[in-house]
């Protein structure tokens, strides 16, 4: 089955050498970030005009929840494992299981998609997508896994780097005017990836304000990202959402208690299609009754 990241970086921006995804595929956090996935390309596909998605840490795109990796750590079973055994009455919780489900009918019982197997997935055959991998194995089996699709083109290359380079984007003759941007990193260098991440924004919002940008970030105490919500409510953007998913109550540093998504320039109503889905994610994926989720502006248009 199909991989992770390495290469230059500049100065300043910490490095991705050592995390594979493969041991924490189909986790809440993983559930969360792909039904925020999902919801922003059905959005931007309801217009006919093309797409252009860049995926700065992809991964190696597809994984075996029956694995080793995956089994050692167990984490899908009480993310994806949870939510396909209850499969909760909700759109965009369905539309996701529905995504699961199709990755399953291609791949096998046990397969489970990454970030660029939903990007195929969800968006059409005038739309492109480039997948940024830095782990040499992980970006091997990233190009493997997406061989015969041409419309994922796989970098291997950092994906900060890879903002600065193909933001705007242009692909042959094409301009793309429309798109999303997903900054997933593995946040090894923990909270230092926040200041690569705010960089990233500022610069690619720049190069392209009329982009949707999505970030990953992973929530042990909560306090502890308030400088970062700060600071991302400065971009130069319009407005910016937050959405996130806690299993547990967010009183331990020493551990992912849950996970957000900022989402800067969000679609029209995206807000309420994943409010009454996370409220429902929330109650299935529960580890205590401190479990939450949360749908707040960060910046609103004025």
């Amino acid at each position: 089955m199909p991989a992770l990241e390495q290469a230059r970086r500049p100065t300043g921006y910490p490095m991705r050498m050592n995390y594979r995804h493969a041991f924490h595929a189909g986790n809440h956090a993983d559930v969360l970030k792909h039904l925020t996935v999902l919801a922003l390309c059905d959005a931007l596909t309801a217009k006919p005009t093309p797409i252009f998605a860049l995926d700065t840490h992809a991964g190696r795109g597809l994984y075996a929840l029956d694995s080793n990796s995956a089994q050692r750590t167990g984490e899908a079973q009480g993310g994806i494992g949870r939510l396909v055994a209850e499969a909760p009455a909700d759109p965009l919780v369905q539309r996701y299981l529905q995504a699961v489900r199709a990755c399953r009918n291609e791949h096998g019982a046990a397969a489970y998609p990454g970030s660029p197997w939903l990007l195929a997935h969800a968006l059409r055959e005038q739309d492109r997508i480039a997948a940024c991998e830095l782990h040499p194995e992980e970006a091997g089996q990233l190009k493997a896994n997406f061989a015969r699709e041409p419309r994922v083109a796989v970098h291997e290359r950092d994906g900060y780097a890879a903002m600065k380079a193909m933001l705007p984007p242009r692909i042959g003759a094409v301009k793309f005017a429309r798109g999303l941007v997903l900054v997933d990193p593995p946040y090894e260098a923990q909270l230092d990836e926040f200041d690569a991440i705010i960089g990233g924004l500022r610069d690619g919002l720049t190069r392209w304000p009329q982009g949707i940008f999505a970030v990953w970030y992973p929530i042990k105490l909560r306090r502890a990202l308030q400088p970062f919500f700060r600071r991302a409510a400065t971009l130069p953007a319009k407005s910016s959402l937050v959405a996130e998913l806690m299993v547990r109550e967010d009183d331990s540093p020493l551990r992912m208690n849950g996970s957000g998504m900022l989402v800067v320039n969000p679609p029209w109503q995206l807000d309420q299609q994943l409010k009454p889905a996370l409220a429902k994610v929330a109650n299935v994926l529960a580890e205590t009754a401190g479990a939450s989720a949360r749908v707040e502006w960060l910046k609103t248009e004025r």
